[in-house]
């Protein structure tokens, strides 16, 4: 029977699952008030005494265990409803008891209202108690007997998996086994004449020879062409080049090449039993034909969609065509080989077989098997050769196939051996659920492709569709919707599955909250409600209310961001309280946190202070030329953690709040723009210092970002060593162009200067140099008594003593 579970992969995944996910979240929170009678409550006692006896003797067959179990988990369920009884009238007592306050010390005393009306209300509270202390009792006695029934059927398919059985390489066996398909054959072949020897049946049969003959041939067509159909249509669906919404098409008609022969088997069925000489064994291997020929037909299926022949994207595995061509035969030797072992054990198993006939029946079978899965192997392990070609680094995909790879080859050889050493179940255990492990990650592949190829068509961008996060999150999906089908797969029970699920309902403590899913969904739908109401907000204050108002940018944004962190903060809130989670209990999780969050995380709890800070005060704004920490730039973006500064040269600097509350920033245009720019000038000695002035100030004022309200100035700032300094110091009506006005300045003083013969001074220096007679071909101290300007290029040793050095130095 573990083949049917390879058939619930695609019901499972798309149907059943999401239904019977929502349909457990659609439970509500409290049951209603369910009462326990005295008859509820003997019949349980008596249903508890059978199952406590039945797990101490430990006798009963598996199916019985099964079904008791069931019984028990049906008990379980309506102790758990009931402890929710009289829920909320316990809530309404035990808040007027709140409201009387505690009870007084053993030396004080209260009103006799008081006393007489507290006394009623713990009576009734105790009475309203009572059944559900005693539903949380027998819940616990069932889940008690639940766990013990478990256990037991947990042992013994253990015990059964590493039981060692026949061997299947003794020629006695084999004897065996071809009397034992012999008589299967005389078996069938005399169902077949017996019901033919009937003249009422021989009547029917040749009536119903028409439709047998039409059924009969209708289906040889659909198995032996209908896969060839399929694909020439799917191939001129696709033609050379599809989109997505071709391909999309292509993949649905590819279904048909499994589809079709399947449909083919169907109407073969159907015209064998139209004869009406079907008997009971015979019947049972009919009833058996369909889901081995889906088990088949799905594997080779799959086979093609994982080792195409023609694909026009890329390519599921870095093959080449001939590696494909042998890919597609060996997934579908697999199928082929995992449908006749579906068949032959429900064949063996109606007949009730002996152990060493169905062993030696399914040992060639699985052999086969293995060495299919071998080859599988090893055309991914080229896979991996040929992704790394060229390229020595290994990413995860890479890496996680090569694990699967090694895990292949070992199941492929261990699997045999355990077989022939007698350990056929275990063989059979590792070997076919490896195998529909494989099938099901190649189904998830193929998926995979087709959300990716659905949002190319939705959204229309294939480049980097493969990296999106909404096809990974719907991959990630369907990856967790598939874990319940692979635990089937491996053994696992339904029962298994439910009682997890049935955990997972009722919750689990974390410091005394009360966390399932119904409290993550209640959660997150809150919080993602709240959290698009305040981003709509924002964009309408942000975009229609703010801009008609006389608010600056700056107070615009920080309006806004201030909104978002408030609307975040009461999303949040109402979101815990929604989910029916204690804020008393938060607070005390905090309140243990609080000393580490004081120490490590002392910085980021100062720059979001102070972020709050920068956006309530506003000394600086978005567009602000300011300077900080010796860098310039114009503030970008103010978040509450950090500030982003564009300097002049394009690049971001990421600044801490903390730097800007606490650290000297200079604002160059907050509230206006006007500035002042100060150009130096340097003339030589001799000239004309008020005409200088003169020309300095016209060319101040014909500039037209100089303010005229407020006159420019020139001061003569003094005598410096090679020239007299001069400064303009001028008003601009834009602070921003200061270094253009600067540049402007320059230009128009070299002109003018030029233009009146005013001479712009350069630095010049003597050397001298002590011990000249010691320099080749020197004769005199004349001869080596240069000044700077007569040498081009001088070469000078200089040696000197340190009164000389400085003039060295200046050199």
């Amino acid at each position: 029977m573990a083949y049917l579970r390879l058939l619930l992969v695609l019901l499972w995944s798309f149907v059943l699952a999401p239904a019977f996910w929502m349909g457990t979240m659609a439970e509500p929170a409290l049951a209603q008030d369910l009462e326990l009678t005295q008859d509820l409550l003997e019949d349980w006692e008596r249903t508890a005494a059978r199952a406590e006896e039945a797990v101490a003797n430990a006798r009963a067959s598996t199916p019985a265990f099964e079904a008791l179990r069931a019984h028990l988990a049906t008990w379980r369920d309506t102790f758990q409803d009931a402890q929710q009884a009289n829920a909320r009238t316990i809530q309404t007592v035990r808040r007027q008891l709140d409201a009387l306050g505690p009870p007084p010390a053993e030396d004080a005393t209260e009103s006799e209202e008081i006393a007489a009306e507290r006394q009623v209300l713990n009576q009734r509270l105790a009475d309203l108690e009572a059944p559900v202390k005693t539903a949380e009792l027998a819940y616990n006695r069932a889940d008690g007997l639940i766990q013990a029934i478990d256990k037991i059927i947990r042992d013994r398919q253990a015990e059964a998996l590493l039981e060692f059985g026949p061997t299947p390489l003794n020629p006695a066996h084999w004897v065996r086994t071809a009397t034992a398909l012999r008589q299967t054959a005389e078996h069938i072949h005399g169902e077949f004449v017996v019901a033919w020897s009937n003249d009422l049946q021989q009547k029917a049969t040749k009536e119903a020879l028409p439709a047998v003959i039409v059924l009969a041939i209708v289906g040889s067509i659909l198995v032996v062409r209908g896969r060839r159909w399929s694909r020439l249509i799917m191939l001129r669906v696709l033609g050379d080049d599809p989109g997505a919404g071709r391909w999309i098409a292509g993949f649905l008609l590819s279904l048909g090449s499994a589809l079709l022969p399947l449909l083919g088997v169907l109407l073969l069925i159907s015209a064998v039993y139209a004869t009406g000489l079907v008997g009971l064994l015979s019947d049972r291997i009919l009833q058996a034909v369909v889901p081995a020929t889906f088990i088949f037909v799905f594997a080779r299926w799959l086979a093609m969609r994982v080792f195409p022949a023609v694909e026009a994207r890329a390519l599921p595995l870095v093959l080449s065509e001939d590696q494909r061509q042998s890919g597609r035969r060996y997934g579908a030797a697999l199928g082929l080989v995992a449908g006749l072992h579906f068949l032959l054990k429900q064949m063996t198993g109606h007949d009730a077989f002996s152990d060493q006939v169905i062993v030696t029946l399914l040992f060639p079978l699985l052999l086969i098997a293995a060495l299919m899965l071998l080859r599988i192997a090893w055309l991914l392990r080229a896979h991996c050769d040929n992704t790394l070609e060229g390229n020595d680094d290994q990413n995860y995909r890479t890496r996680l196939i090569r694990v699967l790879v090694l895990v292949l080859i070992a199941v492929s050889v261990i699997s045999p051996i355990l077989a022939a050493v007698g350990y056929f179940k275990l063989a059979q255990f590792i070997l076919f659920p490896t195998l529909m492990t494989l099938q099901l990650l190649a189904f998830l592949l193929v998926l995979q492709r087709v959300v990716i190829e659905v949002y190319v068509l939705i959204t229309g961008n294939r480049d980097g569709a493969s990296d999106s996060l909404i096809p990974i999150l719907i991959g990630f999906a369907m990856v967790v919707l598939s874990l319940p089908l692979l635990a089937l797969i491996w053994g696992a029970r339904q029962t298994d599955l439910t009682e997890l699920w049935s955990q997972m309902l009722k919750g689990f403590d974390i410091g005394g909250l009360r966390l399932s899913p119904t409290v993550f969904i209640t959660f997150a739908i809150v919080f993602v409600i709240g959290y698009t109401a305040t981003r709509l907000l924002q964009g309408a204050l942000r975009n229609t209310i703010l801009p008609k108002t006389k608010i600056d940018p700056g107070g615009q944004v920080a309006i806004v961001s201030g909104l978002g962190y408030i609307g975040i903060f009461l999303a949040a809130v109402i979101a815990i309280t929604s989910a029916g989670i204690d804020l008393s209990s938060i607070a005390i999780v905090a309140g243990a946190l609080s000393v580490g969050i004081g120490f490590g995380l002392q910085t980021i709890v100062s720059n979001f202070v102070s972020g709050i800070i920068l956006l309530i005060e506003r000394p600086i704004s978005n567009g602000d030329w300011i300077e900080v920490g010796g860098v310039h730039g114009n503030v970008r973006n103010i978040s509450v953690r950090s500030t982003v500064i564009e300097t002049f040269d394009r690049s971001q600097v990421i600044v801490p709040n903390s730097d800007l509350v606490s650290g000297r920033v200079t604002n160059y245009t907050r509230g206006r723009t006007v500035g002042r720019v100060i150009v130096p000038v340097g003339v030589a000695y001799g000239t004309d210092t008020r005409k200088v002035e003169k020309i300095l100030r016209e060319i101040a004022e014909d500039h037209p970002m100089v303010l005229l309200s407020t006159p420019p100035a020139v001061v003569f700032q003094g005598f410096g060593a090679d020239s007299m300094d001069f400064e303009i110091r001028a008003i601009l009506r834009d602070v921003n162009w200061v270094l253009s006005v600067k540049s402007d300045m320059n230009h128009a003083i070299a002109k003018r200067f030029a233009e009146e013969g005013v001479e712009i001074p350069f630095a010049q220096r003597d050397v001298w140099i002590r011990n000249p007679e010691t320099l080749p071909g020197a004769t005199s101290v004349s001869e080596a008594s240069l000044s700077a300007t007569d040498v081009a290029h001088p070469i000078v040793e200089e040696m000197g003593d340190p009164d000389t050095d400085g003039d060295a130095g200046d050199k």
